[in-house]
């Protein structure tokens, strides 16, 4: 922790700070006032006054060595293990999580750190009672870190007497300890940014960028980021967030969760805008397709990469029928991502690596990527995107599986565990978003059940009782009596139950935790 935490890099944290928490602040009201506007019945759209940008013929730099084959990614948490399976994994890039899949306990926040700094230098080893995790020898996937969003703070690290900013904690600290590390390896510091609402946030981060590099000495271009296009302001914004980042831009990434979550969350006023079931709301969705189709086209016309989404199947060691029906719609998605133009795709587990990575080879071929597929035939309209209605109904199974994921997965967060398998699927922070946010959404537009029951309150209080009774009798009660699901329950009543409705459940969960 002294490494990490040194001197000079609190030092280097504590000046990106005093430079850009002011504007970092002065953006999140902005989401605010937006938001408020979108519950007085206003509408999105492409935004007029930067017409020119989407019209003008400009792209992305060419990306360096280690980023140009992104076929299968692998996402995971930066704890020691998982940093040293996803190494091995035969990926061709690590999506090292310190956002979703972590939870900011200062331990992890710090842990984390110390474990991508012995990753690059490939000194990180594991030693445990039933196992030594290793490396293999590699080849190795390019490194990719996700600092958290720009709406998180961290008491841990205050400035002037004020919580830093998560972000450029997480950023400043990988920053400083790796950025020359990394070129000195052939490499370089990249990063995928998560939850942004618009190219103001974006140029933000560009800014960012070019002082950190100018202030070590490492020169301005050499950063190289991926965007997640995960909330529906943004989708509306993809020319102008990649205008926003050119010096730096690798790519955009469609990340599917926590963009059916911003748009639950953005129109949750709106009856005539109410998700059903959340297994029910496939990629399939016309509002679902636009959104992909607008990215590859958008990317791809700029020279930048088109990222798929998290393939979230944890197989069983038990159950081959679980698997073989999991495995299908697994293949399905990635052939429809393949064919539809995106460079690679996510996986959450190392047995997905190589059912991902056939299917692009397929396509792809000998060719690293198919930034040629340009896709001129697309046309989006904001209408298409905003089109979530003729969707299916909501059921009580749905209504139940929400409350029990959501249960379970706060339950582990509040004891440090951000990625969480659940019913074989990898849980982490924006699929709970999505449990909690429709428990809400449905109780507050009066949302039936098939057999004419009203979604409120009580229903999921029963429901809570009848999950945790079976949740408990499931693990036995000393494991319950280790956990945490009294303040699990609490949570969850707070940002699924409560008049008001809490933006981001980590936010609301952050004075749980050390």
């Amino acid at each position: 922790m002294t490494e990490i935490l040194s001197d000079q890099a609190v030092a280097f944290v504590t000046e990106l700070n005093r430079r850009f928490r002011p504007r970092r602040d002065d953006l999140l009201r902005a989401r605010a006032a937006r938001r408020a506007e979108i519950a007085a019945g206003g509408s999105f759209g492409f935004r007029p006054e930067t017409a020119d940008i989407r019209a003008a013929e400009w792209s992305a730099p060419p990306a360096p060595a280690d980023l140009r084959n992104r076929r299968v990614e692998i996402t995971g948490p930066t704890e020691r293990k998982m940093t040293i399976n996803a190494l091995n994994s035969g990926a061709k890039v690590w999506l090292a999580d310190l956002e979703d899949a972590n939870t900011p306990h200062w331990s992890n926040v710090v842990d984390g750190q110390q474990n991508l700094y012995d990753a690059i230098r490939r000194t990180v080893t594991l030693e445990t009672p039933q196992k030594t995790y290793e490396l293999n020898g590699g080849p190795y996937p390019a490194i990719v870190m996700r600092p958290r969003g720009w709406h998180l703070d961290e008491r841990h690290l205050p400035v002037d007497g004020e919580p830093a900013v998560g972000a450029l904690v997480d950023f400043g600290l990988y920053f400083f300890h790796n950025a020359q590390e990394l070129l000195d390896r052939g490499s370089g510091p990249y990063f995928y940014l998560p939850k942004m609402e618009s190219h103001r946030e974006a140029a933000l981060w560009n800014d960012v960028f070019t002082y950190a590099q100018e202030a070590l000495g490492i020169p301005v271009g050499t950063i190289r980021a991926t965007v997640l296009i995960e909330t529906i302001p943004a989708a509306f914004e993809m020319d102008e967030i990649l205008y926003a980042l050119r010096p730096h831009i690798s790519g955009l990434n469609a990340g599917r969760w926590d963009y059916l979550f911003s748009i639950i969350k953005y129109f949750r006023d709106n009856p005539s805008m109410v998700l059903p079931d959340r297994a029910s709301v496939t990629m399939t969705a016309p509002f679902m397709r636009a959104y992909t189709e607008l990215l590859v086209s958008t990317c791809h016309r700029r020279g930048a990469f088109a990222m798929g989404g998290m393939a979230a199947f944890i197989p069983s060691r038990r159950d081959p029928a679980v698997n073989e029906v999991a495995l299908a719609k697994v293949r399905e998605d990635k052939e429809r991502e393949a064919g539809d133009g995106f460079d690679g795709s996510w996986v959450a587990h190392p047995d997905l690596v190589p059912v991902c990575l056939e299917i692009f080879d397929r396509v792809l071929g000998d060719r690293p990527n198919q930034l040629d597929r340009l896709r001129p035939e697309v046309t989006v309209t904001a209408e298409q995107l905003l089109d979530v209605g003729a969707t299916p109904e909501v059921t009580e199974a749905g209504l139940r599986s929400n409350v029990s994921v959501a249960l379970q997965y706060l339950e582990a967060w509040l004891r440090g565990n951000g990625a969480v398998a659940i019913n074989n699927l990898m849980e982490d922070a924006a699929t709970a978003e999505i449990s909690r946010s429709q428990v809400w959404q449905w109780i507050h537009n009066g949302v039936r059940l098939p057999d004419g029951t009203e979604i409120t309150a009580g229903l999921v209080g029963r429901i809570e009782d009848e999950e945790l009774a079976r949740i408990r009798a499931a693990i036995g009660d000393d494991a319950w009596a280790a956990g945490r699901f009294d303040d699990a329950r609490k949570l969850f009543e707070r940002v699924a139950l409560a008049d008001d409705f809490a933006d981001f459940l980590t936010t609301a969960a952050y004075d749980s935790i050390d």
